[in-house]
C-alpha cells in the first residue's frame, strides 16, 4: 500500500523528511557554492589588474545584486505556487504559474536593459569621480545589464527544476554557468587565446556568456525531463490572477532583496568617506561571504518547495520537522563559516592581492562582521519559512528593520564617532536585532498557519 502511495504522489509528501531535504538540498548547495566560487574567482582577476578594478566591481554589486533581486524574488513566487499547485493537484494552474513566470522574467531582463543601457554612466558618476573607476564601472554594468536575459532565464528554469524536486538537474544547470565563466574570466580579461584584452568588461562579458548558455540548456532540460509541467508561450497567456498570486509571494522576497542594493549602496558612500581601499574591503567581505550565505540559500531553496507542498497537501508534521531539519542545518553551516573567517581572514584578502592597507582594514572587517553569522542562519531559513507559507511580508519587514532600520543609521553614527574599526559592528548589532524578530514572528507563523492543519 506504501508503495503505491510513493507512485501516486510526489516524493515532497512521502519520503522521509531527513532524506528528502538532503537529497532536495545538496544538490543546489553544492551549484551555489561553485556560484560563490566562481563570484570569487571573477574579482580574483579583476584585482590583478589593480584596486581599482576591484573597487569598480565593488561598486557594481547594487546593480548586480537587483538584479539578481529581482529574478530570485520572480522565482521564489514561481517555486511556491507550482509547488502548492502540484500539492493540491492542480496541474493546470501549475503550468499556468510556471509560463507565466517565463514571461515575467523575460520582461524583467528587457527593463534592466533599459536602465543600465540609459542610466549606466550615471550611477558611477554619483558615487566617484575617479576616471579609472568610473570607465571600468560603466562598462562592466552596462553589459551585465543589457545583456541579463541569461540570468534571467537561468533563474527561471532553475526554479521550475527545484519546484517539481528535480533539484539535481538544476544542479547541472548551475554548474554549467559558474564553470564557464570560471574559464573565460582569464580569456577575456586578459585577452588570452587570441581573444581581445577587455579588461573589466570582459568579467562582465564572462559572466553573461556562461549565464545564457546555461539558460538555454535549462530550457531544454525542462522541455523533456521536466513532465509534470508543460511550456508553451503561446498556449499560456500572462494572467492577470496568476501574475498576482506570483508576486504576492515574490514580491516582497524582491523588495527584501533589493533592500540589500540600498544597504550596499549606503555603506559604499560611508565607506568611501574613508578610502577607496575600505569600499574594496566591503565589496571583497561580499564575494567571501557568498561562500558561507550561498549553502544557506541553497538548503532554503530545497525547503522550500517541500513545505509548500506539504501545506498544500495538508500534512503539518512533514512542515515542522522540515523547518527543525532546515534550521539545524542552517545554523550549522553558518558556524563553520564563523571559524574560518576568525582564524584565516588574511589567508582570504591575500586571494585578492591584498595591499597592506587592504589586510590592515580588511582583518578586524572580517573577524568583527562574523559575529554576525552565529544568528544568521536562524534569521535567513526563518525568513524563507514565512515565503513558503504565504508570510511574504514578515520576511521583508526583517530585511528592511535590520538593513535599513538598524544597520545602515549605526554604520553612520559608528563611521562618525568610532572610526573604520567601529564601523563594521554594526553587522553583528542588526543582526542581534534581527534574531529576535525572527523568532516572535516565526512563532506567529506556526500558530497560524501549521497548528491549524492539526485539528
Amino acid at each position: 500500500m506504501e508503495k503505491n502511495a510513493v507512485e501516486k504522489e510526489n516524493k515532497m509528501g512521502v519520503m522521509p523528511v531527513g532524506k528528502l531535504l538532503v537529497s532536495m538540498s545538496v544538490p543546489i548547495m553544492i551549484s551555489m557554492l561553485v556560484q560563490a566560487l566562481y563570484n570569487i574567482v571573477d574579482s580574483m582577476f579583476v584585482a590583478k589588474l589593480n584596486e581599482n578594478a576591484l573597487t569598480a566591481v565593488s561598486l557594481a554589486f547594487p546593480v548586480q545584486n537587483l538584479m539578481i533581486a529581482v529574478g530570485t524574488g520572480t522565482g521564489v513566487g514561481i517555486n511556491a505556487l507550482v509547488s502548492r499547485s502540484l500539492g493540491e493537484k492542480n496541474t493546470e494552474y501549475a503550468n499556468k504559474a510556471a509560463n507565466n513566470g517565463i514571461i515575467l522574467c523575460l520582461l524583467s531582463a528587457l527593463t534592466f536593459a533599459v536602465l543600465t543601457g540609459v542610466f549606466g554612466h550615471t550611477f558611477f558618476a554619483v558615487q566617484t569621480q575617479d576616471p579609472q573607476i568610473l570607465s571600468y564601472g560603466t562598462a562592466y554594468v552596462r553589459i551585465i545589464g543589457m545583456m541579463s536575459f541569461g540570468l534571467f532565464m537561468q533563474l527561471v528554469f532553475e526554479r521550475l527544476l527545484q519546484a517539481t524536486g528535480r533539484t539535481f538537474y538544476s544542479m547541472l544547470t548551475q554548474l554549467l554557468g559558474a564553470i564557464l565563466n570560471i574559464i573565460l574570466d582569464p580569456i577575456m580579461i586578459f585577452g588570452l587565446f587570441g581573444f581581445p584584452r577587455m579588461e573589466v568588461a570582459g568579467a562582465a562579458l564572462a559572466t553573461v556568456t556562461g549565464q545564457i548558455i546555461a539558460a538555454i540548456v535549462g530550457y531544454f532540460v525542462n522541455h523533456h525531463i521536466n513532465k509534470e509541467l508543460h511550456i508553451s508561450l503561446v498556449k499560456y497567456k500572462l494572467s492577470a490572477n496568476v501574475v498576482k498570486n506570483i508576486y504576492s509571494v515574490g514580491f516582497p522576497s524582491i523588495i527584501m532583496a533589493s533592500v540589500g542594493s540600498v544597504m550596499t549602496f549606503g555603506m559604499n558612500k560611508i565607506l568611501m568617506g574613508f578610502s577607496s581601499t575600505a569600499t574594496a574591503v566591503f565589496g571583497v567581505y561580499f564575494k567571501l561571504q557568498s561562500f558561507v550565505f550561498m549553502p544557506v540559500f541553497g538548503l532554503n531553496n530545497g525547503m522550500v518547495p517541500i513545505i509548500s507542498y506539504n501545506y498544500g497537501a495538508k500534512k503539518p508534521d512533514r512542515i515542522t520537522k522540515t523547518i527543525r531539519f532546515s534550521v539545524a542545518m542552517g545554523v550549522g553551516i553558518m558556524l563553520l563559516g564563523f571559524a574560518v573567517f576568525q582564524l584565516f581572514p588574511q589567508e582570504l584578502l591575500n586571494i585578492f592581492n591584498a595591499s597592506d592597507t587592504m589586510l590592515e582594514i580588511g582583518i578586524p572587517a572580517l573577524r568583527i562582521i562574523s559575529f554576525s553569522f552565529l544568528l544568521a542562519g536562524f534569521s535567513v531559513v526563518s525568513s524563507s519559512v514565512y515565503q513558503s507559507l504565504c508570510h511574504s511580508f514578515l520576511s521583508l519587514a526583517v530585511s528592511v528593520l535590520r538593513q535599513l532600520v538598524v544597520l545602515l543609521p549605526a554604520a553612520f553614527i559608528l563611521a562618525r564617532t568610532g572610526g573604520i574599526k567601529a564601523t563594521w559592528w554594526s553587522f553583528p548589532i542588526a543582526e542581534l536585532f534581527s534574531f529576535v524578530i525572527c523568532v516572535l514572528f516565526l512563532r506567529y507563523v506556526y500558530k497560524a498557519e501549521i497548528d491549524p492543519l492539526k485539528k
